[in-house]
């Protein structure tokens, strides 16, 4: 990551840092936190954002100069944990429960996969490790750490932090395809994905009565802040978790087909619990999306295109389709 990358890198987070802020503004967040110690609570998502940022820019390959010793890199990731004392002490919401989980869980998942000297491959480490990031996520085991309306998103961002850590900076997986570097053919081919998908979801959409057409005028700000919210906080932490990591670990074990269809079927199923008990109709629609988000990373193994896809998905059906 040279100097110039990183100085860019900086410049456009502070932007973005500054159209979240005013997002915070008229989100109703501040009214949830009681209005008092805003800029702890920003500060943590602040930190959680700059690890996700600044690997997209290459950063993994600093971490990897620094931590030189299997110890360190076991031991590196307890500072994950930094974020959540930055939001809780100065509100006064400091859990030892917490601090010990969000500290301890990436230095477990981390000694499993430092130890075992894996191939570039799916193995049984591989499905502890990401199980129980999984689990961790759906069971919301860290929500009570942050346990405010509009703060639903950080348990998912501390998640990604993790898995990114995992798998770049331990595992060293090849072929994530983890950058914010756009290039003109991941925008093609994320923008190719999604409308490839629209007719399905479209049709099975109001075919299986779930969804419905909503018209509504939404300002330029708007769409364009859906469009990053849900392009850093939704599509990259989950095309990191399904594509970037699970369907690339199962190519080499299934082949590229099934190694598509078996993922976008996780990731379907992941979606089980949106609304009911067991939302069936969201399942089949996610995994069919899950198809057309896996072809978008296997076109050049690239997230920022999948994850492109998946954030067109995401916003037009939140505008103007739910």
């Amino acid at each position: 990551m040279g100097r110039f990358k990183f100085a860019i890198a900086t410049l456009i987070f502070v932007v973005l840092l500054y159209g979240f802020w005013t997002q915070v503004q008229t989100a109703g967040i501040i009214a949830s936190l009681g209005g008092r110690n805003i800029p702890s609570a920003f500060a943590c998502f602040a930190l959680m954002l700059a690890m996700l940022w600044y690997l997209g820019f290459g950063a993994a390959d600093v971490v990897n100069r620094w931590l030189k010793t299997p110890m360190a890199r076991v031991v590196a990731p307890a500072l994950l944990v930094i974020p959540y004392l930055v939001f809780a002490i100065p509100r006064g919401e400091f859990r030892w429960i917490y601090a010990i989980g969000l500290a301890g869980l990436p230095v477990v998942l981390a000694a499993i996969l430092e130890y075992s000297k894996l191939e570039q491959k799916f193995t049984w480490q591989d499905g502890v490790v990401l199980l129980t990031i999984a689990v961790v996520l759906e069971v919301r085991i860290f929500s009570g750490a942050w346990p405010y309306n509009g703060l639903g998103s950080l348990p998912k961002l501390y998640l990604a932090d993790v898995a990114l850590y995992l798998y770049l900076i331990v595992r060293q997986l090849e072929g994530v395809g983890f950058s914010f570097v756009p290039h003109l053919n991941d925008v093609f081919v994320g923008v190719r994905e999604w409308l490839f998908f629209l007719p399905f979801a479209l049709g099975l959409g109001f075919a299986l009565h779930f969804i419905g057409f909503f018209p509504r005028h939404p300002s330029v700000g708007h769409i364009v802040g859906a469009l990053l919210v849900v392009f850093l906080l939704t599509a990259v932490p989950e095309e990191l978790f399904f594509r970037g990591i699970v369907q690339n670990l199962l190519e080499p074990r299934l082949g590229r087909m099934w190694a598509l269809v078996l993922t976008a079927c996780l990731f379907g199923l992941s979606h089980f619990h949106k609304g009911a008990a067991f939302n069936w109709r969201y399942v089949i629609l996610a995994a069919i999306a899950g198809v057309f988000y896996g072809r978008a990373w296997r076109a050049r193994r690239h997230l920022f295109a999948s994850s492109l896809t998946h954030t067109l998905v995401d916003v037009v059906w939140g505008l103007w389709f739910r």
